[in-house]
């Protein structure tokens, strides 16, 4: 979304302060600054729905196949490696279209999966497991989930968020009345964009959905706004700034979240300006930030794993990693050709990795030991795809 798309008062708003900014002494309204100053907003990055995520259940990812998505011949499809199991198994929840893409969210006891609409569906159905995949009970989310791996979200009490793709935020009270389409409208992109928080970011666009330390329901985007990271906080039906302080560096960038998964303590974010990504750690004392990571370009998709670890997959087969809070960047050997996503090792969060590569209908996975600096073959699951059959 470019800077004209935002909502009139957030992009009023916008101007006003960065016209301050420039010229000292004219804090005024705009209409008196003779000043010419002109925002660049970069395009968003949009990370694939391509992921992986850690559940008391095990490692699950997610990971496009077959063919063309023009053809309607492109087939989402989700992997369970469950708790203390070294080999993936294909576990997509049956009888639905996954052509529009698949997003998940874990719980206590839960997996539940949002199907995007396609096939001329305007609705998004669900899928919930409670024993790693192998049955699912079927649920409605009756609107279209936003294209972002992190658009839903399961609070450890068991609430439901759902970032929908017209930006609205939909809430339900627990698993069981998610699927039975028991949801509530919660906020909206426009209206956090009118706030005052909005209005300081220059709210431009929604892309993930989380809880909070204090269970709350927490949403982070993308800010015109050079500087300010768009993590807001929901406090008793009031929406405030919840991000955290960015490097200073950062002053005259704006600033997309990538990113946002829970951890026991809070949340992680990754967060993108230019060519820089740093991970971020919220607890309920604030935040803890990692060091900068230069040079990211084409970032194709993003995962977190157990204790606030993520990784980033790159162009040209480069993957960064991040163990967690004080940890550092970790550059991983160039990735196999056609990997679509990584998931943390079956060993645990010590540094070990699973890359995914996709062919076709052949799912390739790769390990990488946490000291090892070769990829190794050790999986290979052939996916029963129909082409021709979504047309």
């Amino acid at each position: 979304m470019n800077l004209s798309a935002a909502p009139r008062s957030a992009l009023t708003a916008l101007r006003c302060a960065v016209a301050a900014l420039a010229a000292a002494g004219l804090a005024a309204g705009c209409g008196s600054q003779h000043a010419r100053v002109t925002v660049a907003t970069p395009p968003a990055v949009a990370a694939s729905l391509n992921t992986s995520l850690v559940t008391p259940q095990g490692t699950w990812a997610i990971a496009v196949m077959g063919g063309s998505a023009a053809d309607e011949n492109n087939f989402w499809q989700l992997f369970a490696r469950p708790a203390g199991a070294s080999r993936w198994s294909l576990v997509t929840p049956p009888g639905v279209a996954d052509n529009g893409g698949l997003v998940a969210a874990g719980g206590a006891a839960s997996l539940l999966v949002g199907f995007r609409p396609s096939q001329g569906l305007a609705f998004s159905p669900l899928a919930t497991s409670t024993d790693a995949g192998h049955s699912w009970a079927p649920g409605l989310l009756d609107a279209a989930l936003a294209d972002v791996p992190d658009g839903i979200s399961v609070s450890p009490s068991g609430q439901v968020l759902a970032l929908l793709s017209d930006g609205t935020i939909q809430a339900a009270p627990a698993a069981a009345a998610a699927a039975a389409g028991q949801w509530s409208a919660l906020t909206t992109r426009d209206a956090l964009a009118a706030s005052a928080p909005g209005r300081v970011c220059g709210l431009l666009d929604l892309n993930a959905v989380s809880f909070g330390p204090n269970k709350n329901p927490v949403t982070a985007g993308s800010c015109a706004r050079p500087g300010v990271a768009g993590v807001f906080a929901d406090n008793g039906g009031i929406w405030r700034a919840a991000g955290p302080a960015l490097p200073g560096s950062w002053a005259r960038r704006p600033v997309q979240v990538l990113g946002l998964g829970r951890t026991a303590g809070g949340n992680v974010a990754l967060l993108l300006a230019g060519t820089q990504l740093i991970a971020a750690w919220s607890t309920g004392s604030g935040w803890s930030t990692s060091g900068v990571l230069s040079g990211v370009a084409g970032v194709r998709a993003v995962g977190f794993g157990a204790g606030g670890s993520a990784w980033v997959l790159l162009g040209g087969g480069r993957a960064e990693a991040i163990g967690g809070p004080g940890g550092a960047w970790r550059g991983l050997p160039a990735v196999p050709a056609g990997t679509a996503a990584l998931a943390p090792g079956p060993g645990g969060p010590g540094g070990s990795f699973d890359a995914l590569a996709v062919a076709g209908s052949r799912l390739t996975v790769w390990q990488l030991g946490a000291a090892a600096t070769a990829w190794t073959k050790a999986q290979a699951i052939t996916v029963p795809i129909e082409y021709g059959s979504s047309s």
